[in-house]
């Protein structure tokens, strides 16, 4: 059967994507933020997995405000590097894998999660720096990669706890898929920020770090959050964490398994108005 080997969890700061395509990686402003991910990309070389289930949020490119779907799965062969305003990222598309992907929509449609199944759409920036800063710039990307894009956009968007358990539903699925797949959840968004109104460019350390420390240590109680605490402490853009404990909710601990390993933790401000965090966690 395949299987979950870890999570790894990052912010999608789009300024991330353009200094690296513009070459401003080594200036001294981002040096820091992309030392952060040294270590990162040695360990996605040596820990290549089948499949990235890759969760993030559409930034109006493959979804407008007339249609947002809460979950939607990406099930088709290739997905191509959206324009977002200035042209598409020169990075390369992105193949899928169709096969695992309507496995999973299948399966978790059972366990009553409706998903919105995608057969074409462009990814944009949510997907693709979270690529990036894993995998530097490659002229093909590692694996296939699942895009799952959920709507921390417009509200009501899902709750924390709901995005718990459908990890939980995403880890049953691919342990239900009959090939010896190895499969990475990448969990994408945040960390504190706001990007609007008079606290735009709020960021919030304290708060950054203990949802980091809880998402390690204690995801249940993490899952409980409600929004109006991200929404106070971190900004009304912060509540893109949510995403993160899909990718928690599917590691084997959840399900009674060892505690994760923690492999690499990494956490620094400012990169562009946005605070940057970043954890890859084993499956022991």
């Amino acid at each position: 059967m395949a299987k979950i080997t870890a999570s790894v969890y990052t912010s999608h700061v789009p300024a991330i994507g353009a200094a690296l395509d513009l070459g401003k990686s080594g200036e001294p402003y981002w040096q820091p933020v992309f030392k952060g991910y040294d270590f990162s990309k040695q360990w996605l070389k040596d820990n290549t997995p089948d499949v990235i289930f890759l969760v993030y949020n559409d930034h109006a490119t493959a979804f407008s405000l007339e249609m947002i779907p809460t979950f939607a799965i990406g099930t088709a062969a290739e997905f191509t590097p959206a324009d977002e305003g200035w042209g598409p990222r020169p990075v390369p598309k992105v193949i899928g894998h169709p096969e695992l992907a309507a496995h999973i929509a299948q399966s978790v449609i059972q366990q009553d999660f409706d998903l919105t199944i995608v057969n074409k759409m462009d990814v944009d920036h949510g997907l693709t720096v979270p690529l990036s800063l894993m995998c530097g710039q490659p002229q093909a990307w590692p694996c296939p990669v699942i895009p799952f894009a959920v709507n921390v956009v417009q509200y009501p968007v899902p709750s924390g706890r709901r995005c718990f358990e459908l990890g939980k539903a995403i880890r049953k699925a691919v342990e239900s898929f009959d090939k010896p797949l190895k499969v990475q959840i990448w969990g994408t968004g945040g960390m504190s920020h706001q990007l609007q109104g008079p606290r735009a460019g709020l960021i919030n350390k304290e708060f950054d770090n203990a949802f980091l420390d809880q998402l390690i240590a204690d995801p249940e109680s993490l899952a409980s959050k409600p929004h109006i605490d991200y929404v106070r402490e971190a900004g009304s853009e912060g509540i893109e964490l949510v995403m993160w404990l899909i990718a928690r909710g599917a590691m084997a601990d959840v399900a009674g398994g060892p505690a994760p390993k923690v492999a690499h933790r990494f956490y620094h401000v400012p990169a562009s108005n946005t605070a940057v965090g970043h954890l890859i966690l084993e499956n022991k």
